[in-house]
């Protein structure tokens, strides 16, 4: 009876249409609180998609979470500028040879050269007494230097044994395994170059000029090849990395745009991706995809993995998979977004 009547109800509608049981009055009245819920609901949202910010800031109303919060360091800040506000009693000078304690000090693991500085002879003797003056002590003052990076030449010298008798049985010692057969660098060199273009963020480029300075003259195309080289002989070291990243419960994943230079385009580049993949332990693994797809993710932790993520190309991971899906509050919001303009999961 109830909901036949709303049907009959109209903006139009007059008062004698309405019905006299406070009842049914009152269940339209909650009715219609509903529906306005709900439309005031759907308003705020598509306002938001036409005038609202499409950065992940803050939302305002999201303060609210943290008013206690915010109280607390208020207070805190108004404490602090009412002793900045009282006067405090001046400060001793400190003497010129006295201890500074916020000074870190030199790492007592650097080796040090010590340099004796005497005072001039005619000091050593006393003005009054006119004897020889005895060392009561010393003052040491220790600065930090530094020697640049040296290069050197590592010669193996293999002497050959033969038998002058019959000439032959030639005998000579073997050489030990390296990276490069029949190269010029060696483990450290090789090293020196990865660590200064992965960790250092050098380009081999200035790698190069930084090499001519010591009188060194390797070239970039030499040092790409040796990059790639070393890259292929620690394909078993990331590999294990990997493994172990999966058996993390929980991997931190994210990708960053690199540009990539294309043979095809002369000076184009293209969208290059490198993920990078954290464990709970602190494990670090990189992965580089020519594309944005959810292909990579999928491929590199696989369908029996349970990773926490907050990236949209990997719900489709999580359909398929084990994968329990752990989000921040500004992803929660784009899931929510997401998921009003997609299919339903």
């Amino acid at each position: 009876m109830t909901t036949q009547l709303q049907e009959r109800i109209t903006a139009t509608s007059t008062t004698a249409q309405l019905s006299t049981d406070v009842n049914t009055l009152q269940q339209m009245v909650l009715t219609l609180f509903g529906q306005i819920d709900d439309l005031q609901g759907q308003l705020y949202y598509l306002k938001r998609q036409l005038f609202g910010q499409r950065s992940e800031k803050l939302d305002p109303h999201q303060r609210l979470l943290f008013e206690n919060l915010y109280q607390d360091v208020q207070a805190k800040l108004d404490r602090q500028w009412e002793q900045v506000q009282t006067p405090s009693a001046p400060k001793a000078k400190s003497r010129p040879n006295a201890h500074h304690n916020g000074r870190r000090p030199l790492p007592s693991s650097l080796p040090r050269e010590t340099v004796v500085i005497e005072p001039e002879p005619e000091e050593k003797v006393c003005g009054q007494c006119h004897n020889d003056k005895t060392q009561i002590g010393e003052d040491v003052t220790e600065k930090l230097e530094y020697i640049p990076a040296l290069f050197y030449v590592k010669r193996y010298v293999r002497p050959k044994y033969g038998c002058k008798t019959c000439g032959n049985n030639i005998a000579i010692g073997e050489l030990p395994p390296m990276v490069i057969d029949k190269g010029v660098p060696g483990e450290s060199v090789l090293a020196h170059i990865i660590a200064s273009k992965y960790a250092d963020h050098l380009s081999l480029n200035r790698l190069e000029g930084i090499f001519k300075r010591h009188g060194v003259e390797i070239t970039v195309s030499n040092m790409c090849d040796w990059v790639g080289v070393s890259a292929d002989l620690l394909a078993p070291l990331v590999d294990r990395m990997h493994e172990l990243i999966r058996q993390s419960p929980v991997i931190h994943t994210d990708d960053t745009r690199i540009p990539i230079q294309s043979k095809g385009r002369k000076g184009s580049t293209y969208n290059g991706y490198l993920w990078v993949y954290l464990d709970k332990r602190g494990n670090v693994v990189f992965d580089f995809t020519p594309t944005r797809s959810r292909e990579g993710p999928n491929l590199f932790l696989g369908k029996d993995y349970t990773p926490a993520k907050c990236m949209r190309m990997l719900i489709a991971l999580f359909r398929v998979s084990k994968a329990t899906e752990a989000r921040c509050n500004a992803h929660a919001r784009r899931k929510f977004e997401y998921a009003l303009d997609s299919d339903p999961v």
